[in-house]
């Protein structure tokens, strides 16, 4: 009788769906804040070469809108998507598009060294001169630079995630899960510049213009086997050394700098 029992208590025992996640994929959207540190900014081209030294930057932010749910209007907030598969019921791996905004500050006084020497039928010759260590009032007649269509991180992400429930006195986690996460990350950017560059016609086209590496750590919140939120901070760095400017494939402009991001989005957990 004890035997048999014991068997039945074994057979209506059913393990929960969440307590492994080996084979699952999972799909995240949603938005950011970010934060840049000042970086120098080369521009080269013919007739000048200059370099404007710790400029400061900000994103663009949408706030909360519609448009981040609206399919025509997706690219203009600053979003993240991640598409992800767990390799163990710890690890998963994910393709990740960071849609960040970078603005570089207008009206700003920058320190800029370099020269201007441009034919004088342009509307950049007004600002020819040699620059040493001059500072410069980066008017919109002098420079417009934004990566907003956007500064686009593409990357691939190894996350470790762990369940957290326990500690809290969860125990039916099909019903509401806790998890932290902890990652690192490293891609290319593929921004779409807006620049005005002393008068010049703007160059509108996607560039692969350089990688960037990244860190991040996270709380996750399940709800129901297979919906979530999550809040993510993740900084990295990241390198630019070929970015278009101007209609002119001579042209370019490189940077480098470091990032930090605020995410927040909802996403969905499954087997296929």
């Amino acid at each position: 009788m004890s035997a048999h029992f014991v068997v039945a208590q074994t057979t209506d025992k059913q393990e929960l769906y969440t307590a492994h996640n080996k084979g699952k994929f999972f799909i995240l959207w949603g938005g950011n804040r970010e934060n840049f540190s000042k970086s120098d900014i080369h521009f080269r081209g013919n007739g000048y070469d200059f370099t404007i030294e710790e400029a400061k930057a900000h994103d663009k932010p949408k706030g909360w809108h519609a448009d981040y749910f609206n399919p025509m209007n997706m690219t203009i907030p600053q979003t993240n998507l991640k598409l992800g598969y767990y390799l163990t019921d710890h690890y998963n791996i994910s393709l990740s598009i960071d849609h960040m905004k970078y603005v570089m500050t207008q009206f700003q006084t920058a320190s800029v060294d370099g020269y201007i020497n441009l034919p004088e039928s342009e509307a950049g010759a007004v600002f020819n001169g040699v620059y040493n260590h001059q500072l410069t009032e980066l008017t919109r007649e002098f420079l417009q630079f934004e990566h907003t269509d956007g500064l686009n991180y593409v990357h691939t992400e190894l996350s470790r995630v762990d369940d957290f429930s326990k500690y809290l006195g969860i125990h039916n986690t099909d019903i509401f899960q806790v998890n932290i996460t902890e990652g690192l990350g490293g891609g290319f950017l593929f921004p779409k510049t807006n620049s005005t560059l002393l008068g010049k016609q703007r160059n509108d086209a996607f560039h692969v213009a350089g990688f960037g590496l990244s860190a991040k750590a996270g709380l996750n919140l399940t709800f129901f086997k297979h919906f979530f939120i999550q809040g993510e901070l993740k900084g990295g760095y990241i390198h630019m050394g070929d970015i278009r400017t101007t209609k002119s494939s001579v042209d370019k402009a490189s940077q480098h700098f470091y990032f930090f991001e605020r995410i927040v989005a909802i996403g969905g957990i499954f087997y296929l």
